[in-house]
């Protein structure tokens, strides 16, 4: 994917806020604050650092619906998501090109929202289709059932899936198993967040699949995920939030000294914390990117990959030093990248739609139509874009000479909100002469770097 990036490139679309469906958050995410017991008003987790759908306190499940759920409630937020047009496709391809698959089947979607890939699943011949949504949503989803024809074929069941029973004997479900919930042969879900991890969804899925999925036979739509991650060019937004930042220190000093010459009291030594704060959310927070195909500047690297049929409460939790692809090493070639720096890391997703490849779902159905869903940059506009972690000062590529990235990400839960992630960037660089072996002779060596950024 490494092409060239110049001033005729699309200028990124980038923001801090979550557009266009996905929501914000009122709780701060500061990666220094030592642990917080899960009884504060203002954390979003168990004791346990999950969510708190699961085993958590009804005060705690009060702040991580008003923090997380309450939004989806809301038809705009639905609307923006329906209107990305990457993420529709693959959905409908997936379902309605496998029919085959979905006829006479039982299926449950996990978070149904509006409810359209239940009526999805019921066009495509499922015989039974369960629409789990916890929020209000679910007023409006019965309605959209009736509305196409498929209310006697969806049943919309209001309640977190951690806490919902199926009907199993008005139903007639027949499980695969001893154990009388694993009824269901196809769970579909649209839980991705930002860089894929983030709002902590996977926890619920993976819940639902344990209890409701026929272990040998089922199907999860998706089916496997991927993360990917590549160095960027972004310098105008990287400069962006440099200036911004410095104008936020600016106006820091001119208010101490305001302070002190008009009330009579010297704030300076609150300057060290101000400073933190400021640099957090201005310098270490990713940023929401639509960034366009030549901003990447040499092949990304997976950093983690999930097969939904086996993946574990663990594997949702982010991604951990000494875990299987956290390390990366890119090699960017100035002389295809033309007129670049390297102004950070982004990270995006990939989402599969095809067959079982876990040894015990040999048995399970074949799809003959597999889907794909890529939010990376050569994708165009989806709603959950890139994440962009811009350095604090760019690396320049000087012209006949390859500079190598060298380093490793990790990617763990705030202690304050469990559906929220910083993410640890570190990386060493060195140049060489362009043509020279990757292990060839070094005409400069940088020191390690290391950053920790909120994704908030």
């Amino acid at each position: 994917m490494s092409s060239s990036s110049s001033s005729s490139s699309p200028p990124s679309s980038v923001g801090r806020a979550p557009p266009r469906g996905r929501k914000t958050y009122n709780i701060p995410l500061k990666s220094t604050q030592n642990n917080i017991m899960a009884d504060s008003n203002f954390v979003n987790a168990t004791e346990k650092g999950d969510i708190p759908t699961f085993d958590g306190s009804e005060k705690a499940k009060a702040t991580d619906f008003a923090n997380y759920f309450c939004s989806y409630a809301q038809l705009y937020h639905q609307k923006q998501m329906l209107a990305d047009h990457n993420r529709m496709a693959a959905y409908h391809s997936a379902i309605m090109g496998n029919a085959d698959v979905f006829k006479d089947k039982v299926v449950m979607d996990v978070g149904t929202g509006s409810g359209i890939l239940a009526v999805w699943a019921a066009q495509a011949g499922a015989k039974r289709v369960y629409a789990v949504e916890y929020t209000n949503m679910a007023a409006h989803a019965k309605s959209l059932m009736e509305a196409n024809g498929v209310a006697d074929i969806v049943t919309v069941i209001q309640g977190a899936v951690e806490d919902i029973e199926l009907p199993f004997e008005e139903h007639n479900l027949q499980p695969e198993s001893d154990s009388k919930h694993q009824v269901v042969d196809i769970i579909i879900s649209e839980w991705m967040g930002y860089f894929l991890l983030r709002e902590s969804m996977l926890d619920s899925l993976i819940r639902a699949r344990d209890k409701f999925l026929k272990p040998k036979t089922g199907l999860m739509f998706p089916s496997h995920t991927t993360m990917y991650v590549s160095p960027i060019h972004d310098e105008d937004e990287r400069k962006i939030s440099n200036h911004e930042y410095g104008g936020a220190m600016t106006e820091w000093s001119e208010f101490v000294d305001s302070t002190k010459s008009v009330y009579g009291v010297d704030m300076s030594i609150l300057a060290k914390d101000y400073e933190r704060e400021q640099k957090e959310y201005y310098l270490l927070s990713s940023r929401w990117a639509e960034l366009p195909p030549d901003a990447v500047l040499a092949t990304p690297a997976m950093v983690k990959q999930l097969d939904m049929c086996t993946c574990t409460l663990a594997d949702s939790k982010g991604i951990f030093s000494g875990d299987p692809n956290t390390e990366f090493d890119f090699d960017v070639v100035s002389d295809e990248n033309p007129g670049a720096t390297i102004s950070g890391f982004a990270g995006w997703f990939t989402a599969d739609f095809k067959s079982r490849t876990d040894e015990e779902g040999s048995a399970a159905p074949l799809l003959s139509n597999p889907a794909f869903l890529s939010t990376g940059p050569e994708n165009g506009y989806t709603h959950w874009g890139q994440q962009v972690f811009h350095l604090l000062s760019s690396i320049p590529l000087i012209q006949g000479e390859t500079t190598r990235l060298q380093g490793s990400l990790e990617m763990t839960r705030s202690k304050e909100n469990a559906r929220l992630y910083n993410c640890r960037i570190r990386y060493s660089s060195t140049r060489r002469k362009a043509g020279e072996s990757k292990d060839g002779k070094v005409l400069m060596k940088g020191g390690v770097v290391e950053h920790v950024y909120q994704i908030p």
